[in-house]
């Protein structure tokens, strides 16, 4: 029976590239995202390509920050699958406006949190409630959570303050939910990227392009979505084990402490 992951924002960018992973290592794929399935039709298509013959790859339409979305969107995955294996905390958002933490808004703050960290938190209740049952019902049932963070979670943007603290936050709930779920045998991981060539980053693209060139990364380019989903996949599908609670950097060594 094909293992089945569930990827919030997992049409485009970061987790398009997980998807991609997961698909060749034959998970069958539940996406989420915002857009309209339509617009997506695509690239469900290619996923079902690349995936060893037979992946099955559902949409799951709903925003992550709403109570009743991530409701359906767990409804969906299991009328369609029946289980969860693997749920991937992937989908956020940075604020629509840069501000200086001076100048930042309430409204931002609160749409911010609810996307990255509130959406995220709630969804793995859920998951991890249901994965319980599976794991008592059959102690080999294999099950993990991947929260997908950023080096913003160690790394202060004062333009940007609430993403900031919303990746501190799923930092922390990783840790949180890997104690509290250690005791069924569920990991759980974070997955910290660092400037990775997204639509998210296209907007300062030529910034980053200095800054690598000027020895901000040790590895000097650019990250990939691939490079991160080639990380979850080994994390799925167990390559990492006796590691829950920890923290895989994908920054190109970044965040080295540097002389």
């Amino acid at each position: 029976m094909r293992p089945v992951a569930l990827i919030t924002g997992g049409t485009r960018g970061i987790g398009l590239g997980i998807a991609i992973s997961l698909a060749k290592k034959g998970f069958n794929l539940a996406l989420n995202g915002v857009r309209e399935e339509k617009e997506v039709i695509s690239v469900l298509g290619t996923l079902r390509t690349i995936g060893i013959l037979g992946t099955e790859v559902i949409y799951c339409r709903g925003n992550v920050a709403f109570p009743e979305d991530r409701v359906k969107i767990v409804q969906n995955v299991l009328q369609n699958f029946g289980r969860i294996n693997v749920l991937v905390n992937n989908a956020g958002m940075a604020p629509r406006e840069r501000r200086d933490i001076l100048e930042a808004t309430v409204e931002s703050f609160d749409e911010v949190m609810g996307t990255n960290l509130k959406g995220p938190y709630f969804l793995t209740q859920q998951v991890a409630n249901q994965m319980i049952g599976w794991k008592k019902a059959d102690p080999g049932f294999h099950a993990c959570i991947i929260n997908i963070s950023s080096v913003s979670a160690t790394m202060a943007s004062v333009n940007r303050g609430e993403y900031c603290i919303s990746k501190a936050g799923i930092s922390m709930a990783t840790r949180l939910w890997a104690v509290r779920l250690g005791e069924f045998g569920i990991p759980v991981y974070e997955v910290r990227p660092g400037i990775i060539e997204t639509d998210m980053t296209s907007g300062v693209k030529e910034k980053y392009d200095r800054l690598i060139s000027e020895g901000l990364t040790v590895e000097n380019r650019w990250g990939t979505p691939e490079d991160v989903g080639k990380v979850v996949a080994a994390l799925a599908t167990g390559e990492l084990p006796y590691a829950t609670g920890q923290v895989v950097l994908v920054d190109g060594g970044m965040t080295l402490p540097r002389l």
